[in-house]
């Protein structure tokens, strides 16, 4: 997530639209929201043979060698309109942080501003746009102030998974050791065949069960991971998934500390499982963690969120 305070180059650039004529706007969305996805069930295959109650990983154990952490972040806001078309303004962000001996250091760092509108209003602003990167609307359906912002965020959205996807990849020639992503591995089928590579996602959006299955997946007890599973709908980029519980549900949610793993699609993600499972465990962000969704955040994903905040270029 990235912070709410003005910044210099987009109080600039609000000022310049507004020189320009464009009604400033006084409807901001949520500017440091995930990845938009929509709620579905997708039926997974099973892997692997067991109970989708699960069965315990056994205890935590340190990662044994150097591992990364890659995130990235978004920021956006509607800025202003030019008749009803809205003009939203966001910077992207990726890094990736490397711990070596216990100690974190940024490996790989990227960011992309950007200013998202119908083509005509990005002809109007002229050079206001600075250092921004002038996204396009489609223009094949009539101006719509809430549609055309929510083709705004899904241009966000990719700007950011492409950014990630190239800072992971810009890291991955320089070195092999374990990476560990915020998100799905499915984003690149480099990325998902990568045996070194692990995906962690905190969303459960897309399900993989249904009925009274999915009542035991969400039930898997804290330490416990359920049975492998091959994710539907990943034919160019096919993955090995499990659940992982981190921290105990009962009395708070279902989905409270309940992770989803992604891996390679191999027999040695099968044997090691339970492992990795247990790794992840002790990556868990302390309980004092000042984030609302701590439960579901590794120390290492956090610190990467902490620095593109810090380091906010807006």
């Amino acid at each position: 997530m990235l912070s709410r305070s003005p910044s210099p180059s987009w109080t600039r650039l609000r000022r310049a639209v507004a020189a320009r004529g464009f009604t400033p706007a006084s409807w901001i969305p949520a500017a440091s929201e995930g990845r938009a996805e929509e709620a579905t069930i997708q039926p997974a295959s099973r892997v692997e043979d067991g109970p989708l109650s699960g069965w315990a990983v056994g205890q935590a154990e340190a990662w044994p060698g150097p591992v990364a952490f890659l995130d990235g972040t978004q920021r956006y806001e509607v800025m202003a309109y030019s008749g009803a078309s809205p003009l939203v303004v966001a910077e992207v962000a990726a890094a990736v942080m490397e711990r070596r001996d216990r100690q974190l250091h940024v490996a790989r760092v990227a960011r992309r501003r950007l200013i998202i509108a119908r083509p005509a209003v990005l002809a109007e602003l002229g050079d206001a746009v600075e250092s921004h990167i002038a996204v396009p609307l489609p223009e094949d359906v009539p101006v719509h102030p809430v549609h055309d912002f929510q083709m705004a965020r899904r241009e966000v959205d990719r700007a950011r998974g492409r950014l990630e996807l190239e800072v992971g990849l810009a890291y991955r020639t320089v070195s092999s050791d374990w990476l560990i992503v915020d998100g799905s591995l499915t984003e690149s089928p480099q990325w998902a065949a990568d045996p070194r590579m692990i995906g962690v996602s905190k969303s459960h959006a897309t399900l993989p069960f249904a009925d009274q299955e999915l009542e035991l997946y969400l039930r898997l007890p804290s330490g416990h991971r359920s049975p492998v599973f091959a994710p539907a709908g990943r034919e160019v980029a096919p993955v090995y998934s499990w659940a992982l519980r981190l921290w105990p549900w009962e009395g708070k949610d279902l989905l409270h500390g309940l992770i989803r793993v992604e891996a390679a699609p191999a027999p040695e993600t099968l044997d090691q499982a339970d492992r990795l499972s247990r790794w992840l465990l002790a990556e868990r962000a302390p309980v004092s963690t000042p984030d609302p969704r701590w439960d579901r955040l590794l120390y290492g994903i956090r610190a990467v969120e902490q620095y593109l905040r810090a380091s906010s270029t807006n």
